[in-house]
């Protein structure tokens, strides 16, 4: 089993890297094997909505995005982190996320459907309550479970030796690691032993407005 771990910072090393490593290690000691991937520097434009996806199933835009979308075939759960940038994730993970979620959805690639996933963010001071809010929506409505920790999934320092010295929170990612983990084991256990996926009801959109 495999977990794909997004870094959405601007530096590949930083501080976000950081906080993906100790939750890797977590994930490795319980025998998950794991792939961080960087959406890199490069400007992300946002989605523009051309409806290319729904025919090619993937974005018109051919970047980091792509990348992703191919690597996410082979994963089993998800780990998306970014940096805090003015109470909400970078504009480039923001770009990123709406784009590869729009994609799939459209595509009708069914990459994210009842994996586990998870965000964790990083903060020098505060904002890291609304960056959460902002990226557990992207797996809700993916029908993703969303695997929690014993507290936010958060970890604060400007540098990631400030990092490596928030003990609380390296503890917090990871027992994060070790719950996806029992999670993702739960999930192959289950459908090894019979248990089925839930019957996918014929999707129904309602528009408010009304004449």
């Amino acid at each position: 089993m495999k977990v794909v771990l997004v870094n959405g910072s601007p530096n590949k090393y930083g501080c976000t890297h950081t906080a993906l490593k100790e939750i890797a290690s977590s994930l490795h000691l319980e025998g998950i094997e794991t792939e961080i991937f960087w959406i890199k520097k490069k400007p992300l434009s946002g989605c523009t909505g051309c409806g290319h996806c729904a025919k090619a199933g993937k974005c018109t835009f051919d970047d980091s995005v792509n990348e992703f979308l191919e690597l996410a075939e082979s994963a089993n759960g998800f780990i998306f982190g970014s940096p805090v940038h003015y109470a909400a994730a970078s504009g480039a993970m923001t770009c990123f996320m709406d784009r590869a979620f729009f994609a799939n959805h459209c595509g009708n690639r069914n990459l994210f459907h009842l994996k586990p996933a998870a965000a964790i963010v990083t903060a020098r001071r505060a904002g890291a309550t609304a960056t959460l809010d902002q990226l557990n929506k992207y797996f809700l409505h993916a029908q993703m479970p969303i695997v929690s920790s014993r507290y936010w999934n958060m970890v604060h320092g400007n540098t990631p030796e400030e990092v490596l010295q928030d003990f609380e929170g390296l503890q917090i990612i990871r027992v994060l690691g070790k719950n996806m983990a029992w999670l993702m084991k739960s999930i192959k256990m289950g459908r090894e032993n019979g248990i089925m996926e839930p019957d996918k009801e014929q999707r129904i959109s309602t528009n408010f407005i009304r004449k």
